[in-house]
């Protein structure tokens, strides 16, 4: 009988059974807990596994380090936009799209800790910071088709460039984003209904139609 190396008895111990995808998404939902709670600094792949329920040798199977599994968690946070983005996009519904946004962030406890720790994480790791921006550009660029839809179909203003409107609203909602952990008196269910119902009286069109060239 061929006996196996001891790198690959190693490899074979540590490669979880079971659904490849399904096992990384738990590994980065345990990442996006200990990041929430301890930091981004104190998230080892030690604490990940751990909480996963895994061994370390399990999470290197999916991430060799820790800089690729924050990587990770940074894409699978814009697939989530991007899905979103996607449902709504043949709709043209702004009013959904703004509701969808605060669910998925105002509505998920961890969603800004973790943001913001993978934020000021970029400032010092460029391979994630390149990974964000380009995320959240390809984000603003669908957003902004969907704005220039409603435009065309007369249901949203059209007197500033929907690529404008595009990172206006999203400042907007990563502001909210950013308080509600802080101050989640100001988005109780009837608030944020009031101010999703604000967003959409600014954004309504306006007397006189597209602006005139020069104003």
């Amino acid at each position: 009988m061929t006996s196996r190396s001891g790198d690959e008895e190693v490899a074979q111990r540590g490669r979880p059974t079971g659904n490849h995808e399904a096992k990384r998404a738990e590994l980065l939902k345990a990442a996006t807990s200990v990041i929430a709670q301890e930091g981004y600094a104190n998230a080892s792949l030690r604490k990940v596994a751990k909480r996963a329920g895994y061994t370390t040798g399990a999470v290197t199977y999916y991430f060799a380090n820790k800089e690729e599994m924050v990587i990770a968690l940074a894409e699978s946070r814009f697939d989530n936009y991007d899905a979103m983005l996607e449902a709504i996009q043949g709709e043209g519904d702004i009013k959904t799209l703004v509701n969808s946004w605060l669910k998925t962030t105002v509505g998920d406890p961890e969603f800004w800790p973790v943001m913001s720790e993978l934020l000021a994480h970029g400032r010092h790791d460029p391979a994630l910071a390149r990974v964000i921006a380009e995320r959240y550009a390809r984000y603003r660029d669908i957003y902004a088709s969907i704005l220039a839809a409603a435009q065309a179909q007369g249901t949203i203003r059209d007197d500033i460039p929907a690529d404008l409107l595009a990172d206006q609203l999203s400042a907007m909602g990563d502001g909210w984003t950013m308080m509600s952990p802080i101050e989640p008196e100001r988005f109780t269910p009837q608030r944020v209904r009031e101010l999703v119902d604000a967003v959409i009286a600014l954004i309504a069109p306006v007397s006189g139609g597209r602006r005139e060239a020069g104003s």
